[in-house]
């Protein structure tokens, strides 16, 4: 895993200082190697930083320049099937090729030199965000990978330079950066606790979308925009060829890909293990690499001892059934606070999933022992996994069906009592609900369903579950035209498919640009290389092949993935309730927390900054205080944007 950076002047050649003040940035992400190339005369100049994986040697370093020298490339990520696309390569040319190393960044590059660059992403499976530079065309060409692994930022700086990095914090090397914070972009972090791409926090910066490439033809010319694969598209195409099998027949199909996918991502030079929470996903992926054979996985994973937050007992347990070297931590809640101040720094951009903490600590541990990690991600978004989706098809079904006046007046008397009061009234019942709807807070939830029983349609309903602000958070701030999530919807058959509607919303939302902007930024901190085998995109368009029955159905998520695991890890092990990957930020706010979120968040700081609506912040501030809601999501949104403006900006 690598940094890439570079800059396309106008005026004249980029400053070799310069290239490596902006790689130097990022040495998190490349700490065994750097290097710096400019293509004097053109005004282009790359950079890299060098995470060794695969060919530790020399022959891989970077920017690279591809034998026939008309190709030079900056490049971050991994090309699992590069083995394979060498032996197509050596056929095609009519003998072995002279390969200098084994690199999979000299295979990408004579495979542009001989099939293109849209042409040659096809054929890649893996994870990636690269620059390729044509000397002879002088045409300059970014892509990101399928969905999303690897992150890449492109636009202008304020002198005209095209600019592009792995992270933001590279452009903060360039000689008068002064960026500007888009107060649209704001509006987006606060209402789903991230920043969406294409969007970035800074006005003319931008994410480069996943499955996307973008080609300057000149220095100075508009990018011309790309798709190389679309997610929608390869669902559309696997819908046309379902799958005829039984469930034990799609079972073997997926532990066969699974299997190979696996396989293929443990290609590498260095230690590698894995993420191991006991839950299904990661279960399922490290019982799959210990069934390749060889010694033991190294697994990992932290616990805490707060109640109700503690997943480290059942990853011990899968891991002594499956005979893996386990390790595991458990975290105080000071060691655990003790991340915070780190947050900005590591995300370069407001960020606010608060299991962001934890992923950063069960990073840190697995990088004392290994240099790749495999995780479970993906699998909630790929085979349903979320409680969320039969909540909401299950609430939605009862919604269309009642007058609105009717649900006008339901969410009229559950507002009569407050949530601590109905949560006190209805605990003694949870434990005879289904262990799904068994919710420590279920005031809460009541209040939740309030401010849905007048929605109209299914989209609002699935907006309304994932949103944490309303759009006055950020005052005079337009909405957004439309989000990445919007395109699908109808494509899925409205309130008949709307499970499907929900999963492809998070899978091209959700999914990239936070549970993936989360791995990649905290595993990076701490140099070590995440991998996701279930985003094998084969295995998307195979998972969207096969009927609700063998993906989400009856208020069950991953069917068949559980049919896999099962063959592996008895039922008993890991068949309970979904916990997330949390930890108890709305206890910390009331207690150890509270003096940092009072400065933060005080209201004189809020109106002089000039960003949220300060009422509308303290008033939820002051109620989480107090007890009466639980709004510990929101007000840590508020928290990791304040902390960033202060800790970027100077803003105090």
């Amino acid at each position: 895993m690598c940094a890439i950076a570079g800059l396309w002047s106008p005026r004249a050649d980029p400053a070799e200082a310069v290239l490596e003040a902006m790689a130097a940035t990022m040495l998190h992400r490349g700490p065994d190697d750097g290097g710096t190339w400019i293509d004097s005369g053109t005004g282009l100049g790359l950079a890299h930083r060098r995470l060794a994986i695969v060919d530790l040697s020399p022959a891989g370093h970077q920017p690279m320049q591809s034998r026939c020298g008309r190709y030079v490339i900056a490049f971050n990520g991994e090309i699992y099937n590069h083995a394979a696309l060498r032996d197509a390569l050596d056929a095609q040319r009519g003998g072995a090729t002279p390969w200098r190393g084994h690199s999979d960044t000299e295979t990408l590059l004579e495979a542009f030199a001989e099939w293109g660059f849209a042409a040659t992403l096809q054929r890649c499976v893996g994870m990636f965000a690269l620059a390729l530079w044509d000397r002879q065309a002088r045409v300059l060409q970014l892509a990101r990978d399928r969905l999303g692994e690897k992150p890449l930022y492109y636009g202008r700086a304020g002198n005209g330079d095209l600019v592009f990095a792995s992270e933001l914090k590279a452009f903060g090397a360039l000689p008068g950066w002064s960026p500007e914070i888009d107060r649209q972009a704001v509006s987006l972090f606060m209402r789903y606790a991230c920043v969406p791409a294409p969007w970035s926090i800074y006005r003319g910066i931008r994410k480069l979308e996943p499955g996307a490439m973008v080609r300057y033809d000149a220095v100075d010319a508009e990018p011309v925009m790309g798709r190389y694969w679309h997610a929608l598209s390869a669902i559309e195409a696997a819908r046309a060829q379902p799958f005829s099998g039984s469930l034990q027949d799609a079972a073997d199909t997926l532990e066969q890909l699974l299997g190979d996918t696996i396989r293929l991502q443990s290609m590498a030079d260095v230690p590698l293990g894995a993420f191991l929470s006991g839950g299904i996903d990661s279960s399922t992926v490290v019982a799959l690499m210990q069934k390749l054979g060889g010694a033991p996985v190294r697994t990992f994973s932290i616990g805490f001892n707060e109640e109700g937050y503690d997943e480290a007992q059942h990853a011990a347990a899968v891991a002594r059934h499956l005979g893996t070297q386990h390790t595991e931590q458990y975290v105080t809640a000071d060691e655990a606070r003790a991340v915070i101040p780190l947050l900005p720094q590591l995300y370069d951009e407001p960020f606010g999933d608060s299991s962001q903490i934890p992923t950063y600590l069960v990073s840190k541990l697995a990088r004392g022992h290994v240099t790749v990690s495999l995780s479970g991600d993906g699998g909630d978004e790929l085979f349903g996994g979320y409680n969320r989706y039969f909540i909401a098809q299950a609430l939605w079904r009862r919604l269309s069906g009642l007058p609105t006046p009717v649900r006008a007046q339901a969410a009229t008397m559950i507002r009569l009592l407050r949530p601590v009061t109905w949560s006190k009234l209805l605990k003694p019942f949870m434990g005879l609900l289904p262990a799904r709807y068994n919710y420590a807070n279920p005031g809460d939830k009541l209040h939740k369903l309030a401010e849905v029983l007048a929605l109209v349609e299914p989209r609002a309903l699935y907006d309304r579950l994932v949103r944490f602000w309303e759009w006055d958070i950020c005052p005079g701030v337009e909405p957004p035209d439309a989000m990445a999530a919007d395109a699908g919807w109808e494509s899925f058959g409205g309130n008949d498919r709307f499970v499907d509607a929900m999963m492809y919303a998070d899978t091209v939302s959700y999914l990239p640009d936070d549970i993936l902007v989360k791995v990649d930024r905290a595993s990076m901190a701490v140099s070590l290389e995440s991998r996701v085998p279930m985003l094998d995109h084969r295995i998307l368009e195979f998972a969207w092949r096969l009927p609700d029955s063998a993906r989400a159905s009856g208020g069950v998520g991953k069917r068949v993935l559980r049919e896999v695991l099962a063959r592996h890890v008895p039922t008993a092990l890991t068949d309970r309730p979904k916990m997330g990957f949390g930890i108890p930020i709305g206890e910390w706010l009331r207690g150890p927390l509270r003096a940092w979120a009072d400065a933060l968040l005080d209201p004189q700081r809020l109106r002089a900054d000039g960003y949220f609506a300060a009422d509308l912040v303290r008033a939820r501030w002051e109620e989480h205080l107090s007890g009466r809601r639980n709004w510990e999501y929101s007000i840590w949104n508020a928290l990791m944007f304040q902390s960033w403006l202060e800790h970027w900006h100077g803003k105090r």
